[in-house]
């Protein structure tokens, strides 16, 4: 299904009409001067570079306190979020005295370590959790100033999970307006930085949590993806992160909440800066569910079926893959094939190259009961509707309560149909068919995460559709991991998705696991010594 002229010529076009916008955004745009951005300080405490799950044996084995870590990472935070802007309400003295029972509760305990790492996997280890989520004692706007009032009265079943584990929240972190757009900016909180360059986007929409990680000031949180929103900011922000089979995770205790079809959609997930975290998050936050992963079964990569695809087929709506990220998948390929002795599969396929119809088609269908979904400017009104031609005149005016990216997507909404096309349908239907069967229960799928490097702030407004490369697998249901892959020329972190078929995210996650060894993982953004990709970690683990 090669493309025709038409798209060939409509792809020119589109790409023609959007450098034109962005020359023209960077000529009126606010100049910052031509000094050079602020970086971020490197890490200094050696507690910031250890990974969730040996803090925990480390506070267990009394060989570290729990106030000693929270605190290490409270100062990291109050060093770097004037820069970032990443944690928009902290609850600091309330995490130190938690910490301080933690403490004492090891002093007390009779039943040895093992009972308390089978009951308590993180007890003493700090979190940060998505505004978006409720965390009781914390708010819960989701950069609505509406809800600027809201204040959780209790926990989302994901984050009480966590507490019930041990662990110990520091605060929440921004997102985008009611979580639908890939940078987290809003009219309450503001705009999240990257870590690795102050002008870039940090992702939404749990941008926040990925600014937060990425910079070394949180070692573990929670995110939730119903187009990208996890991986996303993963990729931009250089760290891991996993959106799980459907429906494994309770995604109860959020804002908005998801109608029509989109339950089926929306994933909550972990979001961490060391691969080894993710298994042991994913077992917390599935809970009884996490049976249904078989989490403990080993995975020997040797045995596995790689695939390769190194772009969506050419979409026309779609920026082009940037050539640092096919290099790195192509490095990611031969890296495999000489580790492990097999070969990687490259493969086209097609439906791919309908992507943001196919999602945005699905998520504006009806559910089971018929009931269309709740518009997004219904969601912007807190119930009444707001009119989006009246809110983008406001907008111009400056006195707007909501953003120029959510009023576009109100009106983008008023000319979209609740009834998908045949044609999408089939095609959807078609790619449901073909990955279930490549990926069966032993295929894992290398695929870019997005075709850009993380953007500066407010150029998504000029490609939209490009977070189709992660929304996509929502719509699919299927088990989706992000790792980092080093950095760009530019600094800027590389990476690419790992897919799975249905129920088999222990595979992408052994994988990650893997590639974390292979290429270095995670980058301090503060430390100039970290290097590229061209410097690869030697590997030999393959299982």
């Amino acid at each position: 299904m090669a493309m025709t002229r038409f798209e060939r010529l409509l792809g020119l076009l589109l790409r023609a009409a959007v450098r034109v916008f962005l020359a023209v955004f960077e000529l009126f745009a606010p100049q910052r001067g031509s000094a050079e951005q602020p970086r971020l300080p490197p890490i200094s405490s050696p507690l910031l570079r250890v990974p969730a799950i040996h803090l925990a044996r480390q506070i267990r084995r009394k060989e570290v306190t729990s106030v000693e870590v929270v605190q290490a990472y409270i100062d990291r935070i109050q060093e770097v979020n004037p820069l970032i802007n990443a944690l928009v309400k902290d609850r600091f003295a309330a995490a130190l005295q938690e910490a301080a029972q933690v403490d004492k509760l090891i002093e007390e305990e009779t039943g040895g370590e093992d009972v308390l790492e089978d009951r308590l996997p993180l007890l003493g280890v700090p979190v940060t959790v998505k505004e978006a989520f409720a965390l009781q004692g914390m708010p819960n706007s989701t950069g609505l100033l509406s809800r600027r009032t809201v204040i959780s009265g209790v926990d989302a079943p994901s984050v009480a999970l966590l507490k019930r584990a041990g662990a110990i929240p520091l605060g929440v972190t921004n997102c985008s307006e009611l979580c639908m757009w890939l940078e987290s900016h809003n009219h309450l909180y503001g705009i999240t930085r990257n870590p690795y360059n102050l002008g870039r986007i940090a992702g939404g929409s749990s941008g926040g949590e990925g600014s937060i990680i990425g910079s070394g000031a949180s070692v573990v949180g929670v995110g939730s993806d119903i187009g990208g929103s996890i991986r996303i900011p993963c990729f931009f922000n250089g760290i891991f992160g996993h959106k799980p089979t459907s429906g494994i995770v309770n995604n109860a205790g959020q804002h908005p909440p998801p109608s029509g079809q989109q339950p089926g959609f929306l994933c909550t997930g972990p979001m961490c800066r060391y691969a080894e975290d993710l298994m042991p998050m994913l077992r917390i936050l599935a809970g009884p569910a996490a049976e249904k992963l078989s989490l403990s079964a080993e995975v020997d990569l040797r045995n596995l079926r790689f695939f390769s695809v190194p772009h969506d087929g050419g979409s026309p709506l779609l920026s082009p893959v940037d050539p640092q990220l096919i290099q790195a998948q192509k490095k990611v390929v031969e890296r495999l094939e000489a580790d492990l002795g097999i070969k990687v599969k490259e493969v086209r396929i097609p439906q791919l190259k309908y992507s943001f119809q196919i999602w945005g088609a699905m998520m504006s269908s009806p559910g089971k009961d018929g009931k269309s979904p709740t518009t997004f400017a219904e969601l912007m009104g807190g119930g009444k509707r707001v009119w989006p031609v009246w809110e983008l005149f406001k907008c111009m005016l400056g006195v707007s309560s909501h953003t120029v990216a959510a009023i576009g997507l109100a009106l983008v909404e008023m000319f979209q149909s609740s009834q998908p096309s045949q044609f999408i349908l089939q095609q959807k239907e078609s790619l449901q068919r073909e990955l279930e069967e490549l990926l069966g229960t032993d295929g894992v799928l290398l695929y870019p995460s997005h075709p850009q490097l993380a953007p500066k702030h407010h150029q998504p407004i000029f490609t939209p559709f490009n977070f189709s490369y992660t929304g996509i697998f929502n719509v699919l249901g299927l088990p989706v991991t992000q790792c980092p892959l080093g950095l760009s020329v530019e600094g800027l972190p590389l990476g690419l998705q790992l897919v799975a078929g249905k129920l088999q995210d222990r595979l992408p996650l052994a994988t990650a696991l893997y590639l974390e060894k292979a290429f270095g993982g995670w980058r301090d953004p503060g430390d100039r010594a970290e290097n590229t990709l061209n410097t690869p970690k030697s590997s030999s683990n393959a299982t």
